[in-house]
């Protein structure tokens, strides 16, 4: 509809020929008997013509989003019976801030933070002894204080804990259990004193939405606290007898391909996959726990990584051979 100004007299009447008149209480003027209506025919044609050039605007621009607009990958998932989800693991992946999902082309790290995402990671105590076994017990609380007790389970598991020294030392990858009311809990050990830090990854299903994330907050071990340098950057590693070594060099630039070799030992499927890497930075403990392809490579583990940030780093890949777990640790230096 167009805003008239009213005039105190009726002006001629003047059309452009694109312009359409809508108005229902004009009667057109009637052609003369034995002529075509040429008006009306325009008329039409010219609505007619209007409507294909919006409809093809329109498919145009659906093209045009759906080309350059960024879109959220949703991961597949399926019920159990227990009310969880399995999302679909098909592909490798990374976990960080952003979860479970295809490889990324940029690292965005995970566990900097105890709340996110609307979710907050509560601990019932962060303080422990030295080289004792004490029950180590939180929930992940959703807005307004209540616990979550709605998980997805990714790579066999609805929740993996990552512990391990702010100096990268005493590093650890567990599975709490959760009780009906939301409380995770596993008894921990933490050998030697200092800030350790305490990071959950894990899928919460809140409100009919999958948020993935990974929380993290510290626990203190009291005494005397002196604490390592990382250990000389190499691409090979001993543990239990076997010797891994691994191809490839991360960046931040690009996701690059790291091969794990593992000799005098068979890989076995651990956890939904044939390892897990996951990648500490020095100075924050920021996080990333990375999937490999669903098939080994010529015998090998292949990953797909990127670098958060130049800096240090202390890489841990887990896997199995012969029943048993194993984790094999590098120092890594990005540049």
């Amino acid at each position: 509809m167009r805003n008239v100004d009213v005039p105190t007299e009726d002006p001629p009447r003047h059309k452009s020929k694109w312009s359409l008149d809508l108005t229902d209480d004009e009667e057109p003027a009637a052609a003369p008997a034995g002529e075509p209506e040429k008006n009306s025919t325009f008329r039409f044609a010219a609505i007619g013509a209007l409507l294909i050039v919006v409809l093809f605007a329109g498919y145009g621009l659906g093209r045009l989003n759906n080309g350059t607009s960024a879109s959220a990958t949703t991961t597949p998932a399926a019920a159990t019976s227990t009310g969880s989800t399995v999302v679909n693991e098909n592909m490798p992946h990374t976990h960080g801030a952003t979860g479970a999902g295809v490889a990324a082309t940029s690292a965005v790290v995970g566990g900097l933070s105890l709340s996110s995402d609307g979710l907050t990671l509560r601990p019932a105590t962060t303080t422990f002894e030295a080289g004792k076994q004490q029950r180590l017990s939180f929930t992940i609380d959703a807005t307004g204080g209540t616990p979550v007790t709605s998980y997805a389970i990714v790579h066999d598991k609805p929740l993996h804990l990552i512990v391990a020294r702010r100096d990268l030392t005493g590093f650890q990858h567990l599975h709490p259990v959760m009780a009906d009311d939301g409380t995770w809990s596993i008894d921990l050990t933490l050998a030697q004193p200092g800030v350790y830090r305490m990071i959950a990854d894990f899928t919460a299903l809140v409100g009919g939405r999958q948020v993935a994330t990974t929380l993290g907050t510290d626990l203190t071990v009291a005494g005397n606290y002196v604490p390592q340098a990382l250990p000389a950057v190499s691409d090979q590693a001993t543990v239990a007898g076997l010797t891994v070594t691994y191809a490839g060099a991360p960046d931040t630039t690009a996701v690059q391909p790291l091969l794990m070799t593992v000799t005098g030992g068979t890989v076995e499927p651990y956890l939904g996959a044939y390892g897990h890497l996951v990648v500490l930075r020095q100075g924050d403990v920021a996080y990333l726990h990375v999937h490999p392809e669903q098939q080994l490579v010529d015998g090998k583990v292949k990953f797909w990584v990127t670098a958060p940030s130049p800096g240090s780093y202390r890489m841990f890949f887990d896997f199995q051979v012969a029943g048993q777990v194993h984790t094999a640790e590098w120092t890594l230096q990005v540049s």
